[in-house]
C-alpha cells in the first residue's frame, strides 16, 4: 500500500513522547477506530489474502485499531497502542531488486488446481497488527516477534512496520520472502520513509550482537554473501543498495515526498532548491534520519503527511501555470484511509501514557483527534462505521469534506485551515484539563468521558466545516445562472 511514514524519538519531540505516524493510503478505504476486547481476539486467525492459519497465543492485552469496515479482503488493522503502552503502525510498503527477489522470493498464495494442494502465502499488510500488538510489552519486542514470525512464515510483500515504547521508536524492514531489518531511532533524531527501503546505514555487527540499535534475521550475513548483495564500497554499509530500488518511478512517486519533508525540518541544514542544491526531489540518497532544527509537534507531524509540495513549483492547486505544477506524487492524497499519530508520553501514569491522534480522508482536509487509548471502548463517533455515507460520524464526515472543498480549493480553504487550528487546539486543551483532573484525584475513569468530550467538540466542529464548504461548493456550481450573467 503506497503510504508515508514518519517517527519521532523522544529527545526530538516537543514534550520527551516518542511519536510514529502513517498515512495508510489504500484505495478510499472505509476505516473505523475500535478498541478489541482479549476476548475478541482469535486464538486462531487465517488471513483472507494468503489463507495462512496461524496459532496466537493465549494472553492477549487490550489494543486500539483500525480496521477496514468491508471485511472482504481481511482486517487491515493499520495501527494502534496496547494496554501495555506499546504503538505500532503496519504497513509501509517499500521497494526491492530482483537480486533480493531472485534470492529470497515472495511467499504467494497458490490455488488448489486439479491434485495439486492449496498452499497458503506468507504474511502481509492485512495481518502484522492482530498477530503482533497485542502481545508485546515493548518496541523491541514487537521487532523480535514480528521477526520470528517473518522468518517461520514469510511475507508475499515488502512492507515497513513501525513501533514505538515511552523510550524507544523502531523500524523494521522487509527483504525478499523471509529476511528483515531493523533499526532503532535515535533519541533525537525523526525518520522518513516515502514507500521505499529506507535504512541508508547498518551495523551488522551491533545487530549480531549487542543489538543496542541494531536487529536483523539470524542468516542475514549469510544471505548477503552467498547472493552477493553487496554492492558497498568501502566501510559503511548502506542497504539501500544491497536491497533497496533505484527506479525511474521512485523519482516522481518516492523520493520527492523524501525531499519535501527533510526541506521541511531541516530548511538551513542542506540546501534543498536550485541548480546547487545538495538534494533535490530525485535524489536517491535523501537521509532516512536526521536531527531537526527544532523539536517535532504533533502538529508539525500532521502537516508533513498533509502536504502537497507548498511553496514549490509542485503544488498542484498553485493558480499560476507551472510546467512542473503535479509531476510528483503528493504526501496528502486524495485516497488515504486513515492517519494516526500514535504518541507515548513517558511523563504520564501508565493509564494516561497513550494517545492516538487520528484523521480519516484527504489530509489536507481533514483535522486530527486526541484520545486516550486506555480504555474498553471509543466513541461511536469513531467506531460505529458502515459502509453508508453519514454526517454521523468522524470518517464520513472528513471524507465528504475532503470532496466538496477539493474542486474548490481558493475559495474553501479558508475554511479547511480554521477547522485545523481550531480542533486541535481544542483537542489538547480537554487533554490538559483531564489530565490533570485525574491525577489530581488519582481516578481515571474519566477516560471515557474525556474521550466522549473530544468527540463531541470534533463532531461539532465537523457538522460546522462542512456546512460552510458544501454552502461555497453549492455556490460555484456549474449549473449556476443570473440574468446578469453574461
Amino acid at each position: 500500500m503506497a503510504c508515508t511514514t514518519i517517527l519521532v524519538g523522544k529527545k526530538a519531540s516537543y514534550d520527551g513522547s516518542t511519536m510514529i505516524a502513517r498515512n495508510d493510503d489504500g484505495r478510499f478505504d472505509v476505516k473505523k477506530l475500535i478498541t478489541v476486547d482479549p476476548k475478541k481476539q482469535p486464538r486462531k486467525y487465517t488471513s483472507k489474502i494468503a489463507h495462512l492459519s496461524i496459532e496466537l497465543p493465549d494472553n492477549p492485552m487490550t489494543y486500539t485499531s483500525t480496521p477496514s469496515v468491508d471485511l472482504k479482503n481481511g482486517i487491515w488493522a493499520a495501527n494502534g497502542i496496547n494496554e501495555a503502552n506499546v504503538g505500532m503502525t503496519a504497513t509501509e510498503t517499500i521497494s526491492t531488486n530482483p537480486r533480493v527477489l531472485g534470492a529470497d522470493p515472495y511467499v504467494i498464495y497458490q490455488e488448489k488446481k486439479g491434485k495439486q494442494k492449496e498452499v497458503p502465502g506468507g504474511l502481509g499488510e492485512e495481518d502484522y497488527v492482530v498477530l503482533v500488538l497485542p502481545y508485546i510489552r515493548s518496541a523491541r519486542e514487537g521487532v523480535k516477534r514480528l521477526g520470528e514470525l517473518l522468518e517461520k512464515y514469510g511475507t508475499y510483500e515488502p512492507n515497513g512496520i513501525a513501533f514505538n515504547d515511552e523510550n524507544e521508536v523502531w523500524w523494521l524492514e522487509t527483504i525478499g520472502g523471509h529476511h528483515w531489518m531493523a533499526k532503532r531511532i535515535k533519541d533525537e533524531e525523526y525518520a522518513i520513509m516515502p514507500n521505499q527501503l529506507g535504512i541508508d546505514q547498518f551495523d551488522l555487527e551491533d545487530a549480531y550482537g549487542d543489538q543496542k540499535y541494531h536487529m536483523c534475521c539470524s542468516d542475514l550475513k549469510d544471505f548477503i554473501e552467498r547472493n552477493h548483495l553487496d554492492l558497498n564500497k568501502g566501510k559503511t554499509f548502506n542497504p539501500r543498495y544491497c536491497f533497496g530500488s533505484h527506479d525511474d518511478g521512485d523519482h516522481v512517486y518516492n523520493t520527492p515526498r523524501g525531499w519535501f519533508m527533510g526541506r521541511y525540518f531541516n530548511p538551513n541544514t542542506y540546501k534543498w532548491d536550485g541548480e546547487d542544491a545538495d538534494y533535490t526531489p530525485e535524489s536517491d540518497d535523501i537521509p532516512w534520519s536526521m536531527v531537526a532544527e527544532k523539536k517535532i509537534t504533533v502538529e508539525d507531524v500532521k502537516y508533513i503527511l498533509s502536504s502537497y509540495y507548498q511553496g514549490t513549483p509542485y503544488n498542484p492547486y498553485q493558480k499560476y501555470d507551472d510546467p512542473k505544477k503535479g509531476i510528483y506524487r503528493p504526501i496528502g492524497i486524495s485516497r488515504t484511509g486513515v492517519m494516526a499519530v500514535l504518541q507515548i508520553r513517558g511523563y504520564m501514569p501508565e493509564k494516561l501514557k497513550g494517545v492516538e491522534w487520528i484523521c480519516f480522508g484527504a489530509n489536507p482536509f481533514n483535522t486530527v483527534v486526541p484520545l486516550y487509548t486506555n480504555t474498553s471502548k471509543m466513541p461511536k463517533y469513531m467506531s460505529e462505521v458502515s459502509l453508508d455515507v453519514s454526517t454521523d460520524n468522524f470518517y464520513w464526515g472528513s471524507r465528504l469534506i475532503g470532496a466538496l472543498a477539493d474542486p474548490h480549493f481558493g475559495t474553501c480553504i479558508q475554511h479547511i485551515e480554521r477547522y485545523q487550528m481550531k480542533v486541535p487546539a481544542k483537542g489538547h486543551q480537554l487533554i490538559r484539563e483531564y489530565d490533570e483532573k485525574m491525577m489530581k484525584d488519582n481516578d481515571f475513569s474519566l477516560i471515557d468521558e474525556a474521550n466522549e468530550k473530544i468527540c463531541e467538540m470534533a463532531k461539532k466542529e465537523t457538522l460546522d466545516t462542512l456546512g460552510k464548504v458544501l454552502l461555497d461548493a453549492s455556490v460555484h456550481m456549474k449549473c449556476s445562472y443570473n440574468r446578469s450573467d453574461n
